[in-house]
């Protein structure tokens, strides 16, 4: 005669046996992880726990075994390995006991199959966020710096009265991380600007953390070196890293603040457009060079020009003006269509009108410098 519901003896399988004699050694080597992380693992098992009382008290239909996937995807997110692998330990333990109180006529495999998956793909998530040192809350953290950083370089520096800058610097797609950036030091004294905006090859996170690199080193070379070797000391630089996209374009402006005398050289670049008051009209600067990190030993020609009462300057990313089958001409033509529609009312705010305007939802990289020197 088959005990009444009420008094049936609950027996877990042998494999449950096996999950309590490894529960203690996991929960030893715990011990040397992070507080904040023992505290995440502790809320997780409890929900693990909270969701095999439920189905126990209320009954699977009104919280069956899945929920296991709730826990599981919490420690994908916010565990490394170790405290990873006890939690499937835990959540193992908890199917276990809903199959032998329930019975497997009562837990669905589907269900099974599905927290099963789970598990898999959460465990080898929280493993490759360790192996790039982006494990939990720490890595959110690393990135929202990685993003901070960029943005922060992109900052120009206070200029004298007289002369007004902008940068505007937008990620492909909207998204956070960008392979376009600015670095830019007052020098000689403050009577100097001296300006890079380079295009970093790739997209996304890979693209921005190339960038934060390169924006190190281009930054530091900005003031130590002679202008007509910051660029081939940059191409060297890059050279040596032997990235698998291992090439970036640059554009590098020396701009005399007392004078307003100028020079630019291009590192495959699209070209400098400087606007001449006095003649009323946009042209563009025919300095060309090789883009950085393609060979060892580069020459750079630079141009050199004026910047008087009135002028401007525009420095820009080829994500701004290149469509896929459409020549480069046609996007510079649109874009410098765009900056003379600025002339009328003054350049103020005009650097982030020309990257709405001219390529608002582009799927590329899109960065521009607008440098002018009111009337």
């Amino acid at each position: 005669m088959t005990p009444p519901p009420s008094r049936r003896r609950v027996r877990l399988p042998r494999a449950a046996s096996a999950v309590a004699l490894a529960l203690p050694r996991a929960v030893t080597r715990l011990r040397r992880d992070p507080p904040g992380e023992r505290l995440a693992l502790c809320v997780l098992m409890l929900v693990a726990v909270a969701g095999v009382a439920g189905s126990t008290l209320v009954g699977p239909q009104v919280i069956p075994p899945g929920v296991q996937v709730l826990p599981l995807l919490g420690g994908g997110l916010l565990l490394s390995r170790q405290p990873m692998r006890l939690l499937i330990l835990v959540v193992t333990a908890c199917l276990l006991y809903d199959v032998a109180a329930l019975g497997m006529w009562t837990v669905r495999p589907g269900a099974l199959a599905v927290v099963t998956v789970t598990a898999v793909v959460a465990y080898e998530f929280a493993r490759s966020r360790e192996e790039t040192g982006l494990t939990g809350a720490a890595g959110d953290t690393v990135l929202v710096g990685l993003r901070d950083r960029l943005q922060h370089q992109g900052q120009l520096p206070r200029l004298p009265d007289g002369w007004c800058a902008e940068a505007v610097l937008r990620p492909a797609g909207g998204g956070p991380f960008a392979g376009d950036f600015v670095v830019s030091s007052l020098t000689d004294g403050g009577r100097r600007l001296e300006l890079t905006l380079v295009d970093v090859s790739g997209k996304g996170v890979e693209a921005g953390t190339r960038a934060l690199l390169l924006s190190g080193a281009l930054g530091g070379l900005l003031g130590s070196l002679r202008p007509q070797e910051y660029l081939p000391a940059a191409n060297r630089y890059l050279d040596r890293q032997e990235w698998e996209e291992g090439f970036a374009t640059a554009v590098h402006l020396v701009l005399d603040l007392v004078d307003g005398s100028f020079s630019v050289e291009s590192a495959g670049h699209p070209p400098v457009a400087h606007f001449d008051a006095g003649k009323g009209r946009w042209r563009l600067l025919s300095c060309e060079g090789m883009a950085l990190g393609l060979v060892p030993e580069v020459a750079y020609v630079a141009e050199h020009g004026q910047l008087n009462r009135g002028d401007a300057l525009l420095l820009y990313t080829d994500g701004l003006v290149e469509v896929p089958g459409r020549e480069l001409s046609v996007g510079i033509d649109k874009l410098l269509g765009e900056a003379e529609r600025l002339v009328p009312r003054g350049f103020a705010g005009g650097a982030t009108q020309l990257v709405e305007r001219v390529a608002g939802n582009s799927t590329d990289d899109r960065g521009l410098v607008l440098i002018w020197r009111p009337g």
